[in-house]
């Protein structure tokens, strides 16, 4: 048994067998062979092991005639692995001593050969490559037709890999993913946000430990604590049963708070609504009794794609969230993508050196007016059939604001003029997710109708540490002073505006800071589905002015971690069962 420790973004238990789409796909169909069968698998083996060597010479030949021998003699090298027989006698031992399949006992033994040289200096580790391609390659056939990819799974795993997509994480299946862990990644990352949109429990920023793993070994994911246990023993399985068990009831529970509102014992009323990415996930906040969509985020129609969307696929998904929220206010932001990630009518060919202060969200929107405008045109047709809203993301400048604002007007012209139902008055508003828009947060209320704090940007802008970076993560952290002096900052200002506010980052989702956002004055939070009955609870818990307290106390604090523990503390005595 090891555990790894990571950071947590997608709460829950998930148990199963791993698929380690670091060995491109592959999937270990079963662990063990019963001991009948030994002779005839030891005998599939050796003729995948032979086709494998054969299949590696042939390789030297051809790379040795079109580059010369030196490159031939990478593939040399792979043939003369494959025929060694200490290998083949450790891969034979497995099966015929411990009932391992073929392609099991293969992976477990090149992956501790890997481990080995990843540790035993530099040049020894270059050759980690050439084992998993060694791997691959007797995989391949070892199973054949029987290879199974990520879009093809027919039963249940755990998902391993140095990285997923947000297009690889929007397209898991979710009744045969129980749960996923990346040696890459942040709290913040989009991956990380599709994981708590899909609602599957997901561990990232692991560092390297893939290859620590075969396909087929028995995974727990823990998404409450940021741990991912590679082959737990009985005790630790059976305990994790036991928590995954009572995890389920803790959520049920959670149901009979739907309808009630969230409310302090002392009557401050807070609005929860919720965050989402796919349309389909507004089924998931009428079930947990959200009062309305606080951030659409619209990217998921560009993902994966080689083009725009139109103007009638813009349409189509925002009229399938407006019409099922039935009169509930809806936020739809425009289009928060960064030139590192844009369809390739987008694309300039040229890559950014750093896309987090490049060409991005409304930036990137204004830089493509039509295709801006595509977008605009649609959510105004759907501002005819109920309450919605505009919001503006990454705005840093009352000139960019003003631009955007222009740009909608002209847009509602061409409506107009085309005898298009719209809502001639739709309000616009802004995310606040720069310092320098929180400087000039009086300005901004002028020209906004309402903001929203986008703290996951918030907080890395304002610390200048990298949301995705691994290396970095420890720094970033909503706890730190700054940040929490920046929030207070614009509660301050749109209290003097009367200018509605809400908080829609990770932040608002975490159940250690509600009190604190509470006790700030913020009276609207905009969270991820899953998290709304955990936020509710701790809200009809408290009194406000012990959230008050909580808040007047962290302001004092001088340092992330001290508040972060702070926090913790004083949270886990609403909602123990989540916040530990």
């Amino acid at each position: 048994m090891e555990i790894k420790r990571g950071i947590a973004v997608s709460p829950g238990v998930a148990i199963g067998p791993a698929m380690v789409l670091d060995a491109e796909g592959f999937r270990i169909p079963k662990r063990f062979v019963k001991p009948s069968a030994v002779a005839s698998e030891v005998q599939r083996l050796e003729h995948a092991l032979d086709k494998a060597r054969a299949e590696a010479l042939a390789n030297e030949s051809f790379i040795a005639g079109k580059l010369g021998s030196e490159y031939g003699a990478i593939f040399s090298a792979h043939a003369q692995m494959i025929a060694d027989t200490k290998l083949r006698r450790e891969i034979i031992s497995h099966i015929e001593e411990r009932n391992f399949s073929p392609e099991y006992a293969t992976s477990q033994v090149l992956r501790r050969f890997a481990k080995v040289f990843e540790t035993a200096g530099p040049i020894a580790a270059a050759r980690v490559n050439d084992i998993f391609d060694v791997e691959h390659r007797i995989l391949r056939h070892l199973l054949g037709e029987q290879r199974e990819e990520l879009s093809q799974l027919t039963s249940p795993v755990i998902v391993l890999a140095h990285d997923l997509t947000p297009s690889e994480t929007a397209g898991l299946d979710t009744k045969l993913v129980r749960g996923f862990a990346t040696e890459e990644g942040g709290r913040t990352s989009h991956t990380a946000i599709l994981a708590g949109a899909l609602e599957i429990p997901a561990v990232v920023g692991i560092g390297r430990f893939l290859s620590d793993v075969s396909g087929g070994d028995t995974i727990v994911i823990d998404g409450n604590r940021g741990l991912v246990i590679l082959n737990p023993d009985e005790n630790t399985l059976a305990e994790y049963q036991h928590t995954e068990e009572e995890f389920r009831h803790f959520e049920e529970s959670l149901v009979a708070l739907r309808d009630l509102p969230a409310e302090t014992l002392d009557g401050v009323r807070v609005s929860l609504v919720g965050n989402i990415e796919f349309p389909s996930e507004v089924e998931h906040c009428l079930e947990r009794g959200a009062e309305g969509i606080g951030l659409y985020r619209t990217e998921f129609l560009y993902l994966d794609k080689q083009r725009s969307p139109t103007e009638e696929e813009h349409f189509e998904a925002y009229s399938h969230v407006v019409k099922a929220m039935q009169g509930r206010p809806v936020v739809i932001r425009t289009l928060d993508l960064g030139a590192d990630k844009v369809p390739e009518d987008l694309a300039t060919g040229e890559r950014e050196r750093n896309p987090f202060l490049g060409l991005r969200s409304l930036r990137l929107c204004l830089h493509y007016p039509e295709i801006f405008k595509t977008q605009l045109r649609a959510i105004l047709r759907v501002s005819a059939l109920g309450p919605v809203s505009i919001m503006f993301p990454l705005v840093t400048t009352i000139t960019e604001l003003r631009q955007a604002k222009l740009l909608l007007n002209n847009v509602m012209e061409d409506l107009a003029e085309q005898h298009i139902e719209f809502n001639r008055k739709v309000s616009v508003g802004i995310m606040v997710e720069v310092p320098s828009t929180v400087i000039m947060a009086d300005q901004f209320c002028r020209v906004a109708d309402f903001f929203s704090l986008g703290t996951n940007d918030l907080v890395q802008y304002t610390l200048a540490v990298d949301r995705n970076n691994q290396s970095v993560s420890n720094l970033f952290s909503a706890a730190d002073p700054a940040v929490l002096r920046l929030i207070r900052a614009v509660v301050k200002a749109t209290k003097r505006r009367n200018l509605p506010l809400s908080v829609c980052g990770e932040m608002s989702a975490d159940p250690i800071y509600t009190l604190l956002l509470v006790g700030l004055g913020i009276r609207s939070l905009s969270i991820t589905p899953h998290s709304i009955p955990e936020i509710k609870k701790i809200i009809r818990s408290i009194k406000s002015r012990d959230a008050m307290r909580v808040a007047r106390k962290v302001m004092t604090i001088d340092n992330a971690r001290d508040a972060a523990n702070y926090l913790r503390g004083e949270a886990r005595k609403f909602l123990p069962e989540i916040v530990g």
